[in-house]
C-alpha cells in the first residue's frame, strides 16, 4: 500500500523539492541526488507520517537531507546573493533584528523566518501552508511592513 502513496507524492512534489535543493546547492545534479535520498528517506518515514500537510513534510526532509550532506561533506553552503532575496540585505546587528522580530505577531514573525531566515521561497511558503501564492506575497509584505515599522520606533 505505500507504494501508490509513494509514487503519488513523487509525481506530485518532486519539481517541488528539486528545486528547493536546487537553490541551497547551487547544482543541479546533486540536488537531484539529494531529492531521491529525500524521498528514500519519506518512504521510510511514511508509517511516522500522520497526514499533514505532504509539501511541507517532503520540505522538511528535504532540509535535513540537505544539512546531513553539508555535515558530511563539510562544505559550506553558498549564501544567497540579496538581489537574489528580492529585497536589499538587512545592515543592522542581528541582535537588534532578532529582538523586532521577537516582538512581532506569531504570524508575522513565522513568515519571516520561514522566508529570510530559513530561506524557503514565497511558493514553497504557500506549499506547506496550503494557501494560495499570491496571498503568501501579500502576507510577507504585511510582515516586512510591520517589521520595517516596529524597526523604525526603536
Amino acid at each position: 500500500m505505500e507504494a501508490p502513496i509513494i509514487e503519488e507524492l513523487y509525481r506530485e512534489h518532486w519539481t517541488l523539492v528539486c528545486g528547493f535543493l536546487v537553490r541551497r546547492t547551487r547544482d543541479p545534479h546533486l540536488a537531484e541526488d539529494l531529492a531521491q535520498d529525500t524521498f528514500v528517506r519519506a518512504t521510510r518515514a511514511l508509517l511516522g507520517w500522520r497526514g499533514e500537510n505532504p509539501a511541507a513534510w517532503l520540505l522538511t526532509i528535504a532540509r535535513n537531507v540537505f544539512i546531513d550532506h553539508v555535515r558530511r561533506t563539510r562544505t559550506e553552503a553558498p549564501l544567497p546573493d540579496p538581489d537574489e532575496l528580492g529585497v536589499p540585505a538587512l545592515g543592522p546587528p542581528a541582535l537588534e533584528v532578532r529582538d523586532v522580530l521577537d516582538r512581532l505577531p506569531a504570524q508575522h514573525r513565522r513568515l519571516l523566518e520561514l522566508v529570510y531566515l530559513e530561506g524557503f521561497s514565497m511558493v514553497e511558503v504557500a506549499a506547506m501552508t496550503g494557501k494560495k501564492h499570491n496571498t503568501i506575497k501579500t502576507a510577507v509584505w504585511r510582515a516586512r511592513a510591520a517589521f520595517a515599522e516596529m524597526y523604525g520606533a526603536r
